[in-house]
């Protein structure tokens, strides 16, 4: 679903992920078209996981905008799903939105590294595999 300033793909990995890779400007705006979309698509193929690398750059998101994105989210077809949202730039301020999300009953964490949220989604842990 591209825009003039941002745009999102998505990539099934098998029966059970979905990856979605966000780039572009971080405005609330993008941010809510983007989450649209990846609802639009979780309705679609019915993930297990999904895993969210967002690649937006520019001012972040404020932790009361966090708030009301998740609110927004919520019983709209995230539940049941485990959600890594991946900031390879820095987190910022993105911990509230995993705070919220938590809050809110969601199983969403934030990382700055894919590896170890690949690793979070698939096996439950983020800890260093010998």
């Amino acid at each position: 679903m591209p825009s003039a300033d941002y745009s999102v793909e998505f990539r099934q990995e098998g029966r059970d992920g979905l990856r979605a890779h966000v780039r572009g400007e971080r405005t609330l705006a993008n941010t809510i078209d983007y989450w649209e979309a990846i609802l639009d698509r979780v309705r679609q193929v019915h993930p297990r996981w999904l895993f969210v690398c967002d690649e937006l750059r520019g001012h972040e998101l404020s932790a009361k905008e966090w708030e009301k994105l998740v609110e927004a989210m919520v019983g709209r077809g995230l539940e049941g799903l485990r959600i890594a949202h991946v900031k390879p730039h820095g987190l910022d301020h993105i911990e509230y939105c995993e705070i919220y999300a938590r809050r809110a009953g969601l199983d969403a964490r934030a990382f700055v590294d894919a590896g170890v949220a690949d690793r979070w989604l698939r096996y439950g842990t983020t800890d260093e595999v010998a």
